[in-house]
């Protein structure tokens, strides 16, 4: 019998990347590619992307995937994806983009948050939604566009995360997942469902947002035309992306409550997974999504990781390796000569989704120099983690913490502060694409049950 095979992709904030994946979840040799996403910065505090330029890099992947496997005999069955939270965008009636995409770091809907705030309890709002009031999320995204763009709001016929636009694109169906709905702040995570109070207040119908998947388990057929462009997949399923965050758990093994996953890419994140339902009370500072209808994710996110390290050594003109510069730090010792860096760069999300926050240096001397200074940024975000890590522990009793991404795997002095700061042992995880693998866990054990 010929074997089966999945196509996965995951399509991060910095890159698409996708593979060719047994049936077991493991990659095909050679079949790995990569596309850069470069995100739009302004001084408005916009990080934007063109639907369309995006929608070209994922359709490339997939090019090159099937370029790179003609010689691997077997059926593709499915295309499994991962994508990142929180992104939002418009498109009319026709489907097509009305607005760029929004990125979780887009802050130009920042003067709404106290807004909301005001007209909301918002203690009661976290507990219903998993999220805070903030501008990464959709509510105030969307009272800013409502008040700032009414001709974008006008020519808008539906809301869409990117996820959701691929999936209308690909399959001519503007479905979502519970994974990816439960990331914009406006599902009700326990019901698994729009949440009606939050949708009355921004004026927003049901059918101007995405249908939600009806069954963890369901998949779609590609149009005709792609069927076309991929003969190889002619017959191929094409299942709703799920969230990165929560196919990173699932691919490095953390599932329980009592193991965590820490992340740290371009920003950084720590997460428990587990079945069963959200927690009563959703820790302040922390948030709560959905895996599937069975199991969710407990969390925190910092808008500064690897982005802030990369920031300091271009802008610091650091040309050292990770390796030399750890070495020269673990020289001086720790808390890098009493500098204090405040590491908010990019904002604040967890744990104080401070709209205002921004960074700052204080105790810098003449004594001082560039290392000591990425030292303290280094420093302040195992800091951060800590105090994630405290408030999940009122809620996960975790024992075991396995990290992931490049920032972490190319610097154990890293590393090592993060495990200081936490009072943990930390484990690096084995699996080095655990977010496109944990997608095509998430596929397999869905269909499958």
């Amino acid at each position: 019998m010929e074997k089966t095979f999945i196509l996965g992709l995951d399509i991060g904030s910095s890159s698409v990347r996708g593979a060719l994946f047994d049936a077991r979840g493991a990659v095909m040799k050679k079949t790995l590619v990569r596309e850069e996403i470069r995100l739009r910065a302004s001084g408005r505090g916009g990080s934007e992307a063109d639907a369309d330029a995006t929608l070209k890099l994922v359709i490339k992947a997939i090019d090159d995937i099937l370029e790179c496997s003609t010689d691997i005999k077997g059926d593709i069955t499915h295309i499994a994806s991962c994508t990142y939270w929180h992104s939002l965008m418009g498109v009319d009636v026709k489907g097509k983009p009305t607005s760029p995409i929004y990125g979780w770091a887009d802050t130009q809907s920042r003067e709404y948050t106290p807004v909301l705030k005001k007209r909301f309890d918002e203690t009661a709002v976290h507990d219903r939604t998993g999220a805070h009031f903030h501008s990464s999320f959709w509510p105030a995204k969307l009272l800013w566009l409502r008040k700032e763009s009414p001709d974008v709001w006008a020519k808008t016929a539906r809301w869409l995360s990117f996820s959701d636009y691929l999936t209308l694109r690909l399959c001519a169906s503007a479905v979502t997942s519970i994974s990816m709905a439960s990331g914009t702040g406006i599902f009700d995570i326990r019901l698994c469902d729009w949440d009606t109070e939050l949708l009355r207040y921004l004026k927003i119908k049901r059918t101007s947002l995405p249908e939600i998947t009806k069954n963890d388990a369901d998949t779609l057929p590609l149009l005709p035309k792609w069927q076309k462009r991929w003969p190889r997949l002619k017959n191929t399923r094409f299942f709703p992306p799920v969230a990165d965050g929560a196919a990173n758990n699932i691919g490095s093994g953390c599932v329980t409550k009592e193991k965590a996953a820490l992340m740290i890419g371009t920003s950084g994140a720590m997460r428990v997974v587990y079945t069963g339902e959200p927690p009563k009370h959703i820790p302040q500072g922390l948030w709560c999504y959905r895996v599937d209808r069975t199991r969710v994710i407990v969390g925190g996110a910092l808008s500064d990781g690897g982005g802030l390290y990369d920031w300091l050594k271009r802008n610091l003109r650091i040309d050292l390796t990770d390796e030399q510069i750890g070495r020269e730090v673990m020289s001086r010792g720790s808390e890098a000569n009493g500098i204090t860096f405040l590491p908010f760069l990019a904002g604040e999300r967890s744990t104080g989704y401070n709209e205002t926050a921004a960074g700052s240096i204080v105790g810098l001397k003449m004594s001082h120099d560039a290392i000591d200074i990425l030292q303290a940024a280094m420093e302040s975000v195992a800091e951060r983690f800590a105090d994630i890590f405290t408030r999940l522990q009122t809620v996960c009793p975790v024992e075991k913490i396995v990290a992931s991404g490049g920032a972490l795997e190319n610097s154990p002095i890293w590393r090592q502060m993060i495990a200081d700061a936490l009072g943990r042992d930390i484990e690096i995880s084995v699996e080095p694409e655990a977010s496109l693998r944990g997608a095509i866990l998430l596929l397999c054990r869905n269909v499958s049950s």
